[in-house]
């Protein structure tokens, strides 16, 4: 023995649980950042509080809240933030300080302020709002169109979820009979995987992207709480860049989360979802019919209209056929008129014209050359003009006024 005075371990624990009791007596409300949660019966929470500029913890603690408690106060934090308590979270809480000689020293959690954490989820929302303004891309959605015809539907849901079942069943028995193409990519609706799963399946939409008209991202039948996973700068990014326009119904009445706000349509329920697409093929196919009414009508009336100008033409045609007769015969009277004259005028020239190259064939006739004393000597039927036009012993003929000589060239 050294002469100490020795306690032991649960001899000091209990002085502690004391001290602390004694010190510490009230409930404080206290700032924290969840780092850890686990709910059993009862609901085991890690506190830390990290410093100012970075993620190194300035101070730690573990809380706990018992099973009397933590019923009532998970329902109501569930019900006014839409979420359940996870890593991440920051809260407001009351709590005690309490120490257990084999558990060591706790925070004992009393109250939840569920309007501390709908603060910072909203200031966190509205920072990745923020962002996605900067980049340019939380209006893109928007500016895209819900094809005329959109029948070929992608669905990102949970393939047990009742809210698919809801969606599928209104879809397929819409009271126009339209069809629709649905195809299932399933994906994680609830919990921490959320982001990465709908990710996922929108990549593997995007693949074959030219196979669809329209995504739809449907959550229902599952516990309302737990919307943390829509409300991230990643999933919105994929959503808003996205080039299918995607409607989201995700199955919640509280303010939009950030899915809701990129995407192209957001309505509250699966079954909505189902009724939108459905209303808007309706209206496309009121339209056509609206459409195919007009142009039979108009149609009819020009029809109608070119059938009575039909009449009205064949009515008048009897006269105008007479009309075209008498000027066609006064047309050809006068042409044939004109045709007499212009013959005639022809005939008298022609003839005129004959009588002067008569005359001028008469006065050229060799007879009244030869009527005057003159001959004309011949040589092969050719008039000789010089006598080296014939060789001796050519014969040649002479003609006269009152016959023909003939004779023989000797020299």
């Amino acid at each position: 023995m050294t002469g100490h005075h020795a306690y032991t371990l649960y001899e000091l624990n209990s002085q502690v649980r004391q001290a602390i009791g004694q010190a510490m007596p009230g409930t404080y409300w206290v700032e924290a950042e969840l780092s850890e949660v686990r709910e059993r019966t009862h609901c085991y929470m890690e506190l830390v509080q990290n410093d100012a500029f970075g993620n190194t913890p300035v101070a730690k603690a573990r809380a706990l809240c018992w099973a009397t408690h933590w019923q009532a106060l998970r329902r109501k934090f569930a019900q006014q933030t839409g979420q359940t308590l996870q890593a991440g979270m920051k809260v407001l809480m009351q709590v005690s300080a309490t120490f257990h000689e084999a558990y060591g020293f706790a925070y004992q959690v009393s109250d939840i302020d569920p309007g501390y954490t709908l603060g910072d989820i909203a200031r966190k929302r509205m920072e990745i709002v923020r962002q996605l303004r900067d980049e340019g891309v939380f209006d893109l959605q928007r500016e895209l169109s819900l094809p005329v015809f959109a029948q070929r539907v992608a669905v990102i849901s949970s393939a047990s979820a009742a809210g698919y079942g809801d969606f599928c069943h209104q879809i397929a028995d819409n009271a126009y009979g339209l069809a629709f193409s649905i195809t299932l990519f399933e994906a994680t609706m609830q919990g921490e995987q959320v982001e990465q799963s709908i990710i996922a399946a929108l990549d593997r939409i995007n693949d074959c992207a030219d196979d669809f008209d329209v995504v739809v991202i449907i959550r229902g039948g599952g516990a309302t709480a737990d919307m943390s996973g829509f409300d991230t700068l990643a999933l919105a990014e994929n959503v808003a860049n996205f080039p299918l326009p995607i409607i989201t119904g995700i199955g919640h009445d509280r303010d939009e989360c950030v899915l809701d706000m990129v995407s192209f349509c957001r309505v509250k329920t699966p079954t909505a979802a189902a009724t939108m697409l459905v209303d808007h093929l309706a209206e496309v196919y009121s339209a056509l019919t609206e459409a195919r009414e007009r142009i039979a009508q108009a149609a009819t009336r020009r029809l109608e209209l070119e059938r009575m100008r039909l009449m009205q033409v064949s009515g008048r045609i009897p006269t105008l056929f007479s009309l075209v007769k008498t000027r066609q015969a006064a047309q050809l009277q006068a042409l044939d008129t004109r045709m007499a004259h212009a013959v005639s005028r022809l005939v008298d020239q022609q003839r005129h014209r004959l009588d002067l190259l008569g005359q001028r064939a008469y006065a050229q006739d060799p007879i009244h050359v030869l009527r005057r004393g003159y001959s004309i000597t011949l040589c092969n039927g050719r008039a000789v003009r010089s006598p080296r036009q014939v060789l001796p012993g050519d014969t040649i003929e002479t003609r006269v006024e009152q016959g023909t000589l003939t004779s023989k060239i000797i020299q």
